[in-house]
């Protein structure tokens, strides 16, 4: 790595945050996964670029994802729901050809992570992570919970420039290399 583990105490680095909430039933009203993760991004000190609802569609999910990772404005995309097994989760499908890079430790700590709560249901989770365009973008799983232990046991750390010995913030200028 080129960058020295010394030299004094970074500081913060805001960063703007898409949500997307994939749900057939859900609205502004009913989102409290979406809620929770705009809760937790500002409270952070993230700026939300924007927070939309669509439905269990892939086409819709990857339109709105692609919309995103093209905008120069956005840093980070996280999706909640949609990650399951049954017939309508199609999120990780919408998602997984977008990306340029897949960082395959995300869901696997992820999963490892609900293990200790949910047991052997985490098998089910297919939370996905990698980069796009030069854009973070998260998939976790729809229940607030998932959401509560996907930002405090791993994102929200890793969208911290203070985080050592490295972070996902401190690579941000570099992602677009050639």
């Amino acid at each position: 790595m080129s960058h020295a583990h010394g030299g004094g105490e970074r500081q913060f680095l805001p960063v703007n945050i898409a949500v997307l909430t994939v749900s057939d039933s859900r609205d502004e009203r009913t989102d409290a996964s979406g809620r929770l993760l705009v809760e937790r991004l500002t409270r952070a000190g993230h700026r939300l670029a924007e927070k939309l609802i669509v439905p269990d569609d892939v086409y819709q999910v990857r339109a709105a994802v692609s919309r995103w990772i093209a905008d120069p404005g956005v840093n980070v995309v996280i999706t909640t729901g949609g990650t399951g097994v049954t017939g309508r989760d199609g999120t990780p499908e919408a998602v997984a050809p977008l990306l340029d890079k897949v960082l395959d430790g995300f869901g696997e700590t992820f999963r490892s992570i609900s293990y200790a709560d949910i047991g052997t249901s985490t098998l089910q989770s297919r939370a996905l992570a990698g980069v796009a365009n030069g854009t973070y973008v998260f998939c976790v799983p729809g229940s607030s919970g998932a959401c509560a232990t996907a930002w405090d046991s791993l994102i929200g750390a890793q969208l911290d420039l203070r985080t050592r010995p490295c972070n996902l913030v401190e690579l941000m200028p570099r992602l677009r290399e050639a």
